[in-house]
């Protein structure tokens, strides 16, 4: 089958103020990783009304990121505020000329088929095909690339439609003032002092296949605070209490644990860190979005697809922990080739102790206190 011809004029024939709706609703670093090309897109026609429909627990990151106009969430359960007819009647009454389905599920296939905008679009390879009137090719066709890195996934829908090719800026959030505010007083209570950096450690993964073992975070932990002169603060999100209960026990003293912190307030704490270090998640995607020195540690998905963006900045700014296996990248809810999964359990404390030493001495320190 061939692909579908580019409707190269569509984003630039749209009328001036021309509302769009994507659809993105999972998970943290798909959203952030759609900046890039939110920001050309904005960059490009200042007018366009962008919304970005999410799940609305990650609401809070759309209001971070400064090319989002208005944010529609989609509730966790059935029924909850943000119910799927609740959020069809607000999508409906926008009038959107453009809905872009970049997520592909059931639930986004259906909200789209349901948006009542002119143009809707999403990638051939999606399930439910003939809701769209818009099939978009698959991406390392229209960039010409062998292999694609999920910030230029996003924004090659973009490019196909008629946004002018371009290279992308980096991803990018803003912390909110009122959780400038919340960290200050809460940094006060974690007894970190402003006169001394700290640095971001977050354990805690999706998948075994993707967490680094706790006792070698508790043993990173004691070398920043002993010898690289960086306190340690352990984050976790909902639910993950129970990784820094296993630093703690490996560590056999306790930690600085940030716990229940919201998006915002974690991208307040994230955004005066020395560096980060963690797993392949969430958070490490907010945290090159801050500018903030990333290591990230990966297991059984692939760094080339999901590493930090920008990737000119790996090295400098960001550093990737991972060792090659020919079975990476696998889905990860499993090990689909060890008994155990070697991917993650093969990165040794040393690998990522390199990381740190050279983000720590390539990197300017940033002021005392909250923020660069």
């Amino acid at each position: 089958m061939n692909p579908p011809e580019p409707p190269s004029c569509l984003l630039s024939d749209l009328p001036h103020e021309a509302r769009i709706l994507i659809v993105r609703l999972r998970s943290i670093g798909d959203i952030i990783l759609l900046t890039p090309a939110l920001q050309a897109l904005k960059e490009w026609r200042r007018d366009l009304r962008i919304t970005v429909l999410v799940e609305s627990r990650f609401r809070e990151l759309l209001e971070m990121i400064p090319d989002v106009d208005e944010a529609l969430t989609l509730g966790d359960q059935p029924g909850n505020d943000g119910s799927g007819l609740q959020v069809t009647r607000a999508v409906r009454r926008q009038r959107f000329q453009l809905c872009l389905n970049l997520h592909g599920g059931p639930t986004s296939s259906l909200l789209t088929a349901l948006s009542g905008a002119r143009w809707k679009a999403g990638f051939a390879h999606f399930r439910m095909r003939r809701i769209y009137n818009l099939l978009i090719p698959d991406a390392r066709t229209i960039l010409h690339q062998p292999r694609i890195h999920t910030a230029e996934h996003q924004a090659s829908a973009f490019f196909w439609m008629g946004m002018p090719q371009r290279s992308l800026p980096r991803a990018r959030l803003a912390v909110q003032p009122e959780d400038k505010d919340w960290w200050e007083a809460e940094r006060v209570l974690l007894d970190l002092p402003v006169e001394r950096p700290y640095g971001v450690l977050h354990p805690a993964a999706l998948y075994p296949t993707k967490q680094w073992a706790p006792e070698k975070f508790a043993r990173l932990g004691q070398y920043l605070d002993q010898q690289a002169g960086v306190t340690p603060l352990f984050v976790v999100g909902p639910g993950e209490s129970e990784t820094l209960d296993a630093v703690e026990r490996a560590r056999q003293a306790p930690v600085r644990r940030l716990e229940g912190a919201t998006l915002g307030q974690l991208a307040a704490a994230l955004s005066g860190a020395r560096l980060l270090v963690g797993n392949d998640s969430g958070p490490a995607h907010m945290s090159q979005a801050l500018e903030v020195p990333t290591a990230v540690i990966f297991g059984s998905s692939s760094s080339a697809i999901w590493g930090p963006w920008p990737i000119e900045e790996r090295g400098r700014r960001a550093w990737v922990v991972q060792n090659p296996f020919d079975c990476n990248p696998c889905p990860g809810d499993r090990c689909y080739r060890y008994d155990r999964p070697q991917c993650i359990l093969s990165v040794t404390f040393d690998q990522v102790r390199e990381a740190v030493e050279n983000l720590l001495s390539t990197t300017a320190k940033p002021l005392a206190g909250t923020g660069h």
